[in-house]
C-alpha cells in the first residue's frame, strides 16, 4: 500500500504541478490572442496576405518629324479564373451561362458540355490562377468581362485580367537602333527609347492585392480606394522624316549586298538646323544585314581621306597656302622617317608637280601631307612644339575633339592627339599621316557635323534627334537648333574649301558621281584598317570607305556622310562604293523634296507668264504654226518668209519674218538640224554634223560669199 500511494503522489504532483498549470496558461493564451491580441494578429496576417504592388504605365509614342508613329505601345490582356472565390450559390446560378459564353468566344476549343466540366473540376480542385487566354484585346477584355458571374466584380466573381503591352515599330526595321530599346534587368539601354525613357515610362501606379497562390508568387488585386492610377508616359517627335529615312536605309542596304560589306552607315541632316532626317545603321547578321549596333553615333574610326578637308582648311585659315601654289608629289610617291606614303590616285604616278587644288581634287595624300609638314612640321627654339601644336589647336578650333552632344547614349569619343605627348604616342610620322586621316578617330555623325558647318559658311550646328516632348498633342518642352560654333573659320577660308568639294565633283575623285540635274559637293575617302606598315612593307587588314558633301551645293539644304566597312567586291575605294550611294540618297531626295524644286506660280487660265512661253525659237513657219495650233497656243502675225521666228510681247506669242540672204552663208544659230539642212544645201553648201540637238554655232561665218563650200554644224 505504501507503494501505491506513494506513486499516486507523484501522479498527483506531475498533474497539479506540471500538466495542469500548462494547460490553463495554454489556454489564457489562446485566450489573449483570439479577444485581447486578436486585432493585431489580424492585422498581421493581413500584411502577410496581402501587399501594395506597383503598377506600369502605358509607355509613351516616339513619331516621326511628320507625325508617323515610329514606336507604340499596343496593349493587351491575361485573363484568368479564380474558381473559389464566388459564393457556390452565385457559382452554380451562373454555371450553365459562363460555360456558353466562354465555348462561343474565348475558347472555342471547348463545347458549352465541355467547359462546364471544366469549371466545375477547376472549383474541386480549389484552383485559384487559371489561364483562360493570352494576350487578349481590351475590346474583348470588356466583353469578357460582362459574362455571367464575371460581372459580378473580381472579387465575387473570380475574373482577373493582367494588363501588359508589347511596344511595336509600324515601319519595322526603319531606324531601328536609333528609336531603340528598354529592357528589364538590362543595364544599358539603347537608342532614344534609353536617353528618353524617364520621360516616355511615366509615372507608376499602384494597388493593394492578395496573394491567392504563395507558393507561385501570384498576386489578385483587390477592391481598394486607395489604389493609385498610373501616369502613362509623354510623347516625343524626333526630326527623322520617315521618307528621307527610307530612301537612305534602302540606299545602304543595296551597297552593303552588292559590296558584302560588313557594315556600314549613312546620315542625312538639315543644314540650317542640325536636324537628322535619317540615320541608317546594318552590320551582318546571320546571311544578312540587321541594324545591329548604332555606327554613326558609336563607331569612333580613322576616317582616312574624308580628313583632308580639317587639314586644308587648316592651312587657309593660317594663310599658309594659296589653292594655285605648287606643291612637288614625285609621282605619287614620299618617305617619312624610313616609311613610305603613296598615293591611291592612278592620276598621281604622272605627275611631280601639280597645284594644292589638283592634289585636293585627286586627294593625293603625298600633296597634302607634305604642305602640312611643311607648314607645321617646323620647330623654333622659342617653342620646339610650335608649328604642331598650332595645327592640333586648328582642329579643336573646329571642334573635332568634342562629342557631337546627341541624344543616344554611347556615343563614341573623339581621338585627336596632343602635339609631341608621350602619352599619346607622338612620333615623327604623326603629323604627316593625321594630315591625311590617321593616327585620329572620330565618329560619322561627329565628321558629318563638320562638313555640314561648312555647307553652313561656317556655322556648326548641334546635331539633334528630336523636336519635342508632348502630352496629349500639347508641347511641354522643344528643342531648337543650336549653335556650337558660330564661325569654325573665315568667310574667306570657308568659300575657299567649298570650292575645293565642288571642285571634287567637278574634276576629282568624285567626278563620275557629277549630276547633270543638280550641283553637289563632297569628297571621298578611302581608309586602311588593321595596318602594320614597317619600312616599305605594309600588311592591310581591309578598307573603310567614305564619302561625305552636301547638295545642292550653290544652296546646300542637306549635309550626308556615308561610311563602309571593308566591302569584298566590287572595289574599295570611296568613289567606287560609298559615292553612288551618296549620289543615290541625293537623286532620291532631290526628286522627293519640293524645296528643292521652283515652284511653279499659279495664274489666271489662259494666260502664260512671258518666262514659261516658247520665245526666239527659229524654225519652218508652217511647221511651227502646226505645233502652236496643236497645243491650244493663240498666237499672232503673218510673215511672209519661210523661216520664221517666234517672239514673246507680255502673255502672247507673234510670228516675225526671218528674211535669209541666198548668195552667202546664212546664219543658222538656233535652227533644229531639218530646217539648217534645209536652207543651206538649198543654197549649194556641203553640211557636216558634231552634236546633237539645235544649231549652236557655224564653221562658216555668215556673209561669207557661197561657192559650194564644206560647212560644219555644232549641235547641242
Amino acid at each position: 500500500m505504501n507503494i501505491k500511494n506513494e506513486v499516486l503522489v507523484r501522479v498527483y504532483i506531475l498533474l497539479f504541478g506540471l500538466v495542469i498549470p500548462f494547460a490553463i496558461l495554454l489556454l489564457v493564451k489562446t485566450v489573449m490572442i483570439g479577444y485581447m491580441e486578436g486585432e493585431r494578429w489580424r492585422a498581421q496576417g493581413d500584411r502577410n496576405s496581402r501587399k501594395y504592388k506597383e503598377i506600369k504605365a502605358d509607355r509613351g509614342n516616339i513619331f516621326a518629324g511628320e507625325g508617323s508613329v515610329l514606336a507604340t505601345d499596343i496593349p493587351y490582356y491575361d485573363i484568368y479564373f479564380d474558381a473559389v472565390a464566388s459564393t457556390k450559390k452565385d457559382f452554380m446560378e451562373n454555371l450553365d451561362s459562363l460555360a456558353y459564353c466562354l465555348s462561343r468566344f474565348v475558347d472555342q476549343s471547348y463545347t458549352e458540355g465541355g467547359f462546364k466540366t471544366q469549371l466545375l473540376q477547376w472549383r474541386a480542385d480549389s484552383l485559384r490562377y487559371v489561364p483562360l487566354k493570352k494576350k487578349v484585346a481590351y475590346s474583348l477584355k470588356q466583353q469578357v468581362e460582362q459574362f455571367p458571374l464575371f460581372n459580378l466584380g473580381r472579387n465575387r466573381g473570380g475574373f482577373i485580367a493582367e494588363r501588359a503591352a508589347d511596344r511595336r515599330r509600324p515601319f519595322g526595321l526603319l531606324a531601328q537602333r536609333t528609336i531603340g530599346y528598354v529592357r528589364e534587368n538590362v543595364k544599358n539601354n539603347v537608342g532614344l527609347e534609353g536617353y528618353f525613357n524617364e520621360t516616355l515610362e511615366g509615372e507608376p501606379g499602384g494597388q493593394v492585392m492578395v496573394c491567392i497562390d504563395p507558393r507561385n508568387d501570384i498576386w489578385k488585386p483587390v477592391e481598394d480606394l486607395m489604389a493609385i492610377e498610373p501616369k502613362s508616359g509623354d510623347d516625343i517627335q524626333t526630326t527623322i522624316d520617315v521618307n528621307l529615312q527610307d530612301i537612305t536605309e534602302q540606299a545602304l542596304l543595296d551597297a552593303m549586298l552588292y559590296h558584302r560589306a560588313d557594315w556600314g552607315t549613312a546620315l542625312l541632316m538639315e543644314v540650317k538646323t542640325g536636324q537628322i532626317k535619317a540615320i541608317a545603321n546594318l552590320g551582318k547578321y546571320q546571311n544578312s544585314y540587321w541594324e545591329t549596333y548604332n555606327h554613326a553615333v558609336g563607331s569612333s574610326v580613322e576616317p582616312g581621306s574624308t580628313f583632308k578637308t580639317a587639314s586644308m582648311l587648316a592651312l587657309l585659315e593660317d594663310g599658309f597656302v594659296d589653292l594655285e601654289d605648287k606643291v612637288f608629289i614625285n609621282k605619287g610617291m614620299w618617305e617619312y622617317y624610313g616609311t613610305k606614303m603613296p598615293d591611291a590616285s592612278s592620276e598621281s604616278f604622272l605627275l611631280d608637280t601639280i597645284s594644292i587644288r589638283k592634289a585636293f581634287q585627286i586627294s593625293s595624300n603625298v600633296g597634302v601631307s607634305k604642305a602640312v609638314v611643311e607648314h607645321y612640321g617646323r620647330r623654333t627654339e622659342e617653342n620646339k612644339n610650335e608649328g604642331a601644336e598650332r595645327f592640333i589647336k586648328r582642329l579643336k578650333q573646329f571642334n573635332l575633339h568634342i562629342p557631337t552632344g546627341i541624344e543616344i547614349e554611347g556615343s563614341g569619343e573623339p581621338y585627336i592627339k596632343e602635339a609631341y605627348s608621350l602619352e599619346d604616342d607622338w612620333s615623327g610620322l604623326s603629323l604627316p599621316w593625321m594630315s591625311i586621316g590617321y593616327e585620329l578617330r572620330l565618329t560619322p555623325l561627329q565628321m558629318l557635323t563638320f562638313y555640314n558647318a561648312i555647307a553652313n559658311d561656317g556655322t556648326m550646328m548641334k546635331p539633334y534627334l528630336v523636336k519635342n516632348v508632348q502630352r496629349f498633342g500639347e508641347i511641354k518642352k522643344e528643342f531648337k537648333p543650336t549653335i556650337i560654333n558660330k564661325q569654325i573659320a573665315s568667310k574667306a577660308s570657308i568659300r575657299a574649301i567649298q570650292e575645293l568639294l565642288r571642285g571634287v565633283v567637278e574634276e576629282g575623285t568624285a567626278r563620275k558621281l557629277k549630276s547633270d540635274e543638280y550641283n553637289f559637293a563632297g569628297k571621298t575617302g578611302t581608309a586602311q584598317f588593321n595596318y602594320q606598315r614597317l619600312g616599305e612593307n605594309t600588311t592591310v587588314g581591309g578598307y573603310r570607305v567614305s564619302f561625305a558633301g552636301y547638295f545642292p551645293a550653290e544652296d546646300p539644304l542637306y549635309s550626308c556622310v556615308i561610311v563602309i566597312e571593308n566591302p569584298q567586291v566590287g572595289g574599295n575605294y570611296g568613289s567606287e562604293v560609298a559615292g553612288p550611294v551618296f549620289r543615290r540618297i541625293a537623286d532620291e531626295t532631290y526628286g522627293a523634296e519640293l524645296r528643292l524644286h521652283e515652284l511653279v506660280p499659279m495664274v489666271p487660265s489662259g494666260t502664260l507668264t512671258g518666262r514659261r512661253l516658247p520665245g526666239f525659237d527659229i524654225g519652218y513657219q508652217k511647221d511651227m504654226k502646226t505645233l502652236m495650233d496643236q497645243f491650244g497656243l493663240p498666237y499672232y502675225g503673218t510673215p511672209q518668209s519661210e523661216i520664221a521666228v517666234i517672239r514673246t510681247k507680255g502673255d502672247s506669242l507673234t510670228f516675225e519674218q526671218r528674211t535669209l540672204p541666198d548668195d552667202v552663208v546664212p546664219t543658222v544659230t538656233g535652227l533644229g538640224l531639218k530646217d539648217a539642212l534645209y536652207v543651206l544645201e538649198n543654197r549649194g553648201l556641203k553640211v557636216k554634223i558634231e552634236g546633237f540637238g539645235k544649231v549652236v554655232n557655224q564653221s562658216l561665218l555668215a556673209g561669207t560669199p557661197i561657192r559650194g563650200q564644206e560647212i560644219t554644224l555644232y549641235l547641242k
